[in-house]
């Protein structure tokens, strides 16, 4: 069931503009970020890992969440139409299957997003003139940040389900996001989950943010409490409250 539950949702957003935000949006903090280490190569002596600490400085910290949240937005755009919250929820599959099937189809197009932004940041640092490819450890950060996008999705997720306005989501993403930078800087990312993606993705970092092996171990459990955390609160709610209103 899970698997008919996850080609529905594939169909919804095929041709859909998704992937138009999903191609788009995510060159803003590529070229803003390119520019300003072009700007200030006297003090960005680093090569790739300068150039990736302007791009995440752009895009974790503004971007990456409300993508997300876009793309929970649109997800849940057709329930929230009309009277198709009584189809949802009279579907014969389970509940946990359908939001499951959502979730999944997000981390899909997050991935891509992911994949994406690295091209941009190889790209970049071609037009900047950096020799080679860029460092083994970026695809470490990168994968880190997407696992991270797995948090943030649970959240975003469960935000759009309960909040029928399609923007409010995405601003509630990037007013977090910007805590997040706040809470990043004062060394307690961990507890906010908007900060998993910058600690993830080092950004704006050239030393690895979580090198020692305590670091990883908490930045994990933050990771997996959070998206548990959240998941968990979507499934009682559409379990035992009536969101179909």
């Amino acid at each position: 069931m899970l698997l008919r539950c996850i080609q529905a949702e594939n169909m919804k957003l095929k041709h859909s503009v998704i992937y138009l935000a999903f191609i788009a949006i995510p060159i803003i903090p590529a070229i803003m970020g390119t520019f300003n280490y072009l700007q200030n190569l006297e003090l960005l002596k680093s090569s790739w890992y300068s150039l990736w600490t302007q791009i995440t400085l752009f895009y974790a910290s503004f971007f990456y969440a409300p993508l997300i949240g876009i793309y929970c937005s649109y997800t849940w755009r057709l329930e929230h139409t009309h009277n198709n919250w009584n189809h949802f929820m009279s579907m014969p599959v389970s509940i946990v299957d359908s939001y499951l099937a959502k979730l999944l189809c997000i981390m899909k197009v997050t991935i891509l997003t992911q994949l994406w932004i690295s091209v941009l940041y190889f790209i970049g640092g071609k037009l900047a003139g950096l020799p080679g490819i860029f460092p083994p450890e970026i695809v470490f950060w990168l994968i880190r940040g997407t696992l991270a996008a797995a948090a943030i999705a649970s959240l975003q997720l469960l935000l759009s389900m309960v909040i029928r306005n399609f923007a409010i989501p995405i601003g509630i993403a990037l007013v977090g996001s910007i805590a997040g930078t706040l809470m990043t800087n004062a060394d307690l990312g961990n507890f906010w989950p908007y900060s998993l993606m910058m600690l993830g993705m080092n950004s704006n970092r050239n030393e690895n943010v979580l090198a020692s092996m305590s670091d990883t171990v908490s930045y994990f459990i933050s990771v997996i409490v959070f998206f548990l955390l959240f998941f968990g609160i979507a499934i009682w709610q559409l379990k035992t409250k009536d969101v179909r209103s």
